[in-house]
């Protein structure tokens, strides 16, 4: 594991000059960051193995943006996975960073259709129960005024490989959030087998902790220690709002 990086993900509108300091570390060494997420790059998985950003109350608009084609990430030094790895696969594209999370700026979108922002998910469960779970942090962001997002599929549990560059698909994703939007941090994490569910979302949330162990990450190790601690060992979500 490396070192956490101080690289931060850059604010909007009045805030630009702050920084989301609470990136993971990284397993690969090849952090990307662009305007407004920052990821890890694996080139073994051809994906990445987490992307985070911070998704403001302000940021949820919705847009007539042009969807634009998939393209290759130039930032990626290894070259990410060509999109016709996915041709044919039975997979679907799935975003990380979700576009509807980018709809404040057309470049904000654009970015979300590059190559190293995508993973192959079964598409019951992109369009069912991982659609629920981004929507769910969308109306989290709206309640807290804002939440940090980490999300990212367990590269380690694979169920195989697509294309001809043997894109990993992955057999569970997740997502960690973390608020202070009260003044207090809380965190709350969920891991979600790549299959359809009809189950609900509270059913998926498992303490940070446990996803530490199984992806090497460390996922907030910018917060004070104790404040992490506590918060990464507990998969209690009664402090935050479901409906």
């Amino acid at each position: 594991m490396v070192e956490a990086t101080n690289i931060g993900l850059e604010d909007v509108g009045n805030d630009k000059s702050k920084t989301f300091d609470f990136l993971p570390t990284s397993t690969t060494g090849q952090i990307i960051k662009h305007e407004y997420y920052t990821l890890s790059y694996s080139e073994k998985a051809e994906q990445a193995e987490w992307i985070a950003y911070e998704l403001k109350k302000r940021y949820l608009k919705k847009n007539n943006f042009q969807k634009p084609f998939f393209n290759e990430d130039s930032k990626v030094k290894t070259g990410s996975a060509d999109w016709r790895n996915y041709k044919s696969s039975g997979y679907d594209k799935g975003h990380l960073c979700p576009a509807a999370d980018m709809g404040f700026d057309n470049s904000a979108y654009n970015d979300t259709f590059l190559t190293s922002n995508i993973s192959p998910q079964d598409h019951d469960f992109n369009a069912g129960v991982w659609n629920r779970l981004e929507q769910k942090v969308r109306y989290w962001a709206s309640m807290y005024n804002g939440v940090y997002v980490v999300t990212g599929g367990i590269l380690g549990n694979k169920i195989g490989t697509i294309g001809d560059e043997a894109v990993v698909v992955p057999r569970f994703f997740y997502k960690v959030l973390l608020d202070n939007s009260n003044g207090e941090y809380k965190m709350i994490a969920f891991l979600v087998p790549n299959k359809k569910s009809d189950r609900p979302l509270y059913n998926f949330v498992v303490s940070v902790d446990s996803l530490e162990k199984m992806t090497g990450i460390d996922f907030f190790p910018n917060l004070e220690d104790k404040i992490e601690n506590s918060l990464e060992k507990t998969n209690d979500y009664k402090a935050w709002l479901f409906n």
